[in-house]
């Protein structure tokens, strides 16, 4: 319960920051539905039953350069694998900003790519469609072969609406590598999936 008291001490934290449902559910790392229950318990309404969800907490990793860098690398090595079956290259690394940005740097560095970076944003608004841009200081993306570097899949929304703007801006999306992928998907939006840890419900 203790950990739970914490979660719902940090959501409450970043909806006072002025953070949306959205940008809190990425920042912990869990469904917007688990945040929606956080904020609910924080006023002592009668909340609804927990959603079924897991919190991911991987800032061991992330508060360390020398870790994030062998994560990275690891990450690169499933990639390298994925392309090989698919007998594909990279040209360009998007990192999903914020946190898969660092190792999308990594990454784009030992493969010896491009890197370019996607920031989402709908900062005023609960709208489930995620709306972004690419960076105009990294990186184009047109007509290149992308791996999409990112550190959570919650439900694959987010990555899904990457996906869909690098097609629609001229873009393959060829690959995504994340370190946890809560959804066990396999393929998001027909493009494979490789994480570290791949967490499949049996319940």
């Amino acid at each position: 319960m203790k950990n739970i008291d914490k979660l719902i001490q940090k959501a409450v934290e970043l909806q006072a920051n002025g953070l949306v449902t959205r940008q809190i559910a990425d920042e912990l790392n869990v469904s917007r539905d688990t945040v929606t229950w956080l904020l609910t318990r924080s006023k002592k309404e009668e909340a609804s039953p927990a959603p079924k969800d897991i919190s991911v907490n991987w800032s061991g990793i992330g508060k360390s350069a020398f870790r994030l860098r062998h994560i990275g690398i690891a990450l690169c090595d499933m990639v390298i694998e994925t392309l090989e079956h698919a007998d594909a290259e990279a040209d360009v690394i998007v990192g999903i900003g914020l946190s898969g940005v660092p190792l999308a740097s990594l990454m784009a560095e030992e493969l010896g790519v491009e890197l370019s970076v996607y920031h989402s944003y709908n900062e005023q608004s609960e709208d489930t469609q995620v709306r972004g841009a690419f960076s105009r200081n990294f990186a184009s993306i047109k007509g290149k072969r992308c791996v999409i570097v990112d550190d959570v899949i919650t439900s694959g929304s987010t990555v899904s609406d990457v996906v869909a703007h690098l097609r629609s801006a001229g873009a393959k999306p060829i690959a995504i590598a994340v370190l946890v992928d809560k959804s066990g998907s396999e393929t998001i939006s027909e493009v494979p999936v490789s994480s570290l840890v791949r967490i499949v419900r049996v319940d």
